[in-house]
């Protein structure tokens, strides 16, 4: 079948909630995908900074085949091997306490939502049940994390919105301390905003809203699920902060590929949850917690994240060479990179597909770069080039 056979099928029987690119990966090895046509095309997507490790990685799939030798699926009404190791390392990484897994980021923010409500609820507080969250943020697709989504875009045909979320301004502490109030149960913000356009948060900013939320006696939420599990250098977006915050959330990445996300809380936090509150049928089920735990296996080894640090700025210097009046700025950290233009993107991802580079848009106007953590200096310099020439070419 060529790309255009699959693509008539799929506009006949798959739901039309994409507006998809004209090709139909078949293959994938490394940081490298092969369309229907047997095009070849460097992947500086990943599936949406999910494929951390690149295509069919031989540690990830020795992992899912040996645990598809043993046990598929079990209940979480029993303890599950693979899903206890991986909370261990999750655990012991990021000095919080307790891990329940699910399928999604979305899934871990609507379980963060729900345990920051009920910890207040089992204070006895139960009209503390609103949260503070941020302008041009993204959060996940459910009912709940959409109205927690700060851009109306996603929210828009979807009323009526649970209430109980209220907005502020990013990277504006005096914004949040505005919109405190007595029944404030906590703020919810990512460190690295991701569809909002690859905007970090100031250092200040997130040590702000810790002591802001220490003061006051709420919960810091921190939204982990694009810009965490090695994205950004760190394991966790808020270690080189020096801060914790008492929930976070983590999914793309963790599974390298393998659908699973997780929540993470505090002991104080995680008490909010006991048996019956909160459930996911096949969260940290045995193949996607044994794909995990390889995952964390590998980017714990020494020299892993330094070269991630270390690649990722040479893209970023290399991404700074280029001579194009119509780039604004170059922003990210890691290989989370954004580049913001005077003008929409659409048509240079275009170009750039064509050439052979996968890149994608966070908003109108900022072509997105989250290659795997694996990419090499040839690669980037591949990148580089053809984005180059895609430049050269396109007219807005």
């Amino acid at each position: 079948m060529t790309n255009n056979d699959i693509a008539e099928k799929g506009r006949e029987y798959v739901m039309n909630t994409y507006a998809r690119f004209p090709i139909a990966p078949v293959k994938g090895q490394g940081s490298y995908l092969w369309d229907a046509e047997g095009k070849k095309y460097l992947d500086f997507v990943g599936g949406i900074a999910v494929c951390l490790l690149g295509h069919s990685h031989p540690e990830l799939v020795k992992a899912l085949e040996e645990q598809s030798r043993q046990l598929w699926h079990a209940s979480n009404l029993y303890w599950i091997k693979p899903q206890v190791e991986a909370a261990e390392k999750l655990v012991k990484a990021s000095g919080l306490a307790r891990a329940f897994f699910c399928n999604s980021g979305a899934e871990a923010n609507e379980a963060a939502i729900k345990l920051a409500r009920k910890y207040f609820y089992r204070q006895g507080q139960s009209s503390r049940n609103e949260i503070i969250v941020f302008k041009d943020s993204f959060h996940g697709r459910t009912l709940a994390t959409v109205a927690a989504t700060g851009q109306s875009k996603y929210q828009e045909g979807f009323a009526p919105l649970p209430p109980g979320f209220v907005y502020a301004d990013f990277n504006q502490l005096a914004s949040v301390e505005a919109l405190v109030n007595p029944g404030t149960c906590a703020v919810l913000v990512e460190p690295v905003q991701g569809e909002g356009g690859i905007i970090p948060a100031d250092p200040g900013f997130l040590t702000g809203l810790r002591n802001l939320c220490d003061r006051e006696g709420i919960l810091l939420i921190f939204d982990e699920v694009q810009c965490g599990i090695g994205r950004t250098g760190s394991l966790f977006a808020f270690q080189p902060y020096g801060i914790k915050p008492d929930i976070l959330t983590l999914a793309k990445g963790l599974g390298g590929g393998f659908p699973i996300g997780a929540m993470m809380a505090n002991e104080k936090a995680s008490s909010g949850f006991v048996p019956g509150d909160h459930a996911s049928t096949f969260g940290g089920n045995p193949l996607a917690a044994a794909v995990a735990n390889r995952v964390l296996d590998i980017l714990s080894r020494d020299g892993f994240l330094p070269q991630v640090l270390e690649n990722s700025g040479y893209l970023k210097q290399e991404l700074e060479q280029i001579p194009d009046s119509r780039i604004i700025e170059i922003r990210g950290k890691g290989f989370m990179v954004g580049l913001e233009f005077n003008c929409e993107v659409k048509g240079l991802v275009e170009n750039c597909l064509l050439k052979g580079l996968l890149l994608m848009g966070a908003g109108p106007r900022v072509l997105r770069m989250v290659p795997p953590l694996t990419v090499n200096r040839d690669e980037i310099n591949e990148a580089v080039s053809i984005l180059k020439a895609a430049l050269a070419e396109w007219t807005e």
